[in-house]
């Protein structure tokens, strides 16, 4: 049998990182995922999905990753019940992470810190995973490929992932 899922998507919110009793890292988010097709009225949809990473992979995930940053998560889908405050049953999906990717520099995206940027600061696993054939089609943290831009960006509704 085989339990292996693979998503690509934006966080909603900054990752809630705590830590068990015995002292093991525990970090939730939730992933929101475009769907591949439009619905009827010609609209993308995403899914959000509820996402669970343990130990030192937690902690690197709070650290790196916040609000819209681009990940990319491989595990397995796990579910569960609990009873609820009214007695009923609660049934919950999520997906347990073995391994949580940083698909973009650390400060990418707007409002991000010009300093940070400038010392080099990465993810080390956005660094490491990399394949070496590949690493002149991205661009280096340290560089600003916006820098010599004459004014804001456009953005339209359309581009955004959520």
């Amino acid at each position: 049998m085989i339990n292996r899922v693979v998503l690509v998507g934006r966080l909603t919110k900054d990752p809630d990182l705590r830590y068990t009793p015995s002292g093991a890292a525990v970090a939730r988010f939730t992933l929101a995922v475009n769907r591949t097709f439009s619905n009827a009225q010609g609209e993308k949809e995403a899914d959000f999905i509820n996402c669970t990473v343990w130990r030192k992979q937690a902690e690197n995930t709070a650290n790196f990753l916040k609000k819209g940053s681009l990940a990319g998560v491989e595990g397995r889908i796990q579910t569960g019940s609990y009873e609820g405050q009214d007695g009923k049953r609660v049934y919950t999906t999520e997906v347990v992470a073995d391994s949580v990717q940083f698909l973009e520099p650390r400060n990418a995206g707007a409002g991000s810190d010009r300093s940070d940027r400038s010392q080099g600061q990465q993810p080390s696993s956005y660094q490491q995973n990399q394949p070496t054939s590949q690493q002149n089609n991205h661009t280096r943290v340290d560089q600003d490929p916006f820098s010599s831009g004459s004014g804001p960006i456009e953005v339209s509704d359309d581009d955004l992932p959520f």
